[in-house]
C-alpha cells in the first residue's frame, strides 16, 4: 500500500477481540519534501458509526439515553453512567442513514418525521480508524420515556427528555462530556431557530 505521500511497510494484528489492534510500519513524506524514518504504529479498529439527536420543535426538547460505559470509568470521569445520543455501529451492509434511524428506534423507540445530516468525523485520528456519521431527528417526544435497550445485545438504557436549555447547561456543568452528544447539541443551538420555524 503505497501512495505518493506514504508507504505501509507491514501491518499486523496483535490483538482481535471485540474490537481489533492493528499494528502498521510505515514512513511518510514529510511537508519538506524528504521522508520521515520507518514509524510504527497501533491503531483501533472499531468499526464506523452512526449518532441521532432526536429533537422535538414543537416542545423544543431533545431526548439522550443514558448507560453505563466502563471506558469511562477507565478514563477516571466523574461517572460511568454517561448522557448520549443513540448510536451504533454500522453493520455489514447497512449505511449511515439506516443505523441512525435503527437506533433511534432500538434505544429511543421513536420513528423519525426527518433526518438531517449533521457532520462526518473521525472521532480520535491520532489512533483510531473510526469515522461517525451525526444526524439530527425530528421527531414527537411528547410520549418519550422509560427503559429501552436491545435484550440480545444486553443493553439498559434510560431514556431522558430535556429541554435544550438544560441540556446545554448539563455540557456546562461537564454531566455531557461526550463529542458526538456535544458536537449535535451545539449544531441545534444554533439552528434551533430556524428548525422551530419551520
Amino acid at each position: 500500500m503505497s501512495e505518493p505521500d506514504h508507504k505501509i511497510v507491514s501491518m499486523d494484528t496483535p490483538f482481535q477481540g471485540f474490537s481489533r489492534v492493528n499494528r502498521y510500519r510505515f514512513r511518510h513524506r514529510r511537508f519538506a519534501g524528504d521522508w520521515t524514518a520507518e514509524l510504527e504504529r497501533e491503531i483501533y479498529v472499531r468499526g464506523h458509526a452512526a449518532g441521532v439527536l432526536p429533537y422535538d420543535p414543537k416542545l423544543d426538547q431533545i431526548l439522550v439515553v443514558e448507560q453505563f460505559r466502563l471506558a469511562a470509568i477507565v478514563a477516571g470521569r466523574p461517572s460511568h453512567w454517561t448522557l448520549e445520543v443513540p448510536a451504533g455501529l454500522i453493520r455489514p451492509g447497512e449505511d449511515p442513514e439506516q443505523v441512525a434511524r435503527r437506533e433511534l428506534t432500538e434505544e429511543a423507540g421513536l420513528t423519525a418525521r426527518e433526518l438531517i445530516p449533521l457532520y462526518t468525523f473521525m472521532p480520535s485520528p491520532g489512533g483510531a480508524s473510526e469515522t461517525v456519521w451525526l444526524y439530527a431527528a425530528l421527531v414527537d417526544l411528547s410520549r418519550a420515556g422509560g427503559l429501552a435497550g436491545v435484550a440480545d445485545e444486553d443493553e439498559d438504557i434510560r431514556i431522558l427528555v430535556l429541554d435544550l436549555a438544560e441540556a446545554l447547561a448539563r455540557i456546562e456543568r461537564g454531566e455531557i462530556d461526550n463529542a458526538i452528544t456535544i458536537m449535535s447539541l451545539q449544531w441545534l443551538a444554533l439552528n434551533r431557530a430556524r428548525l422551530r420555524k419551520e
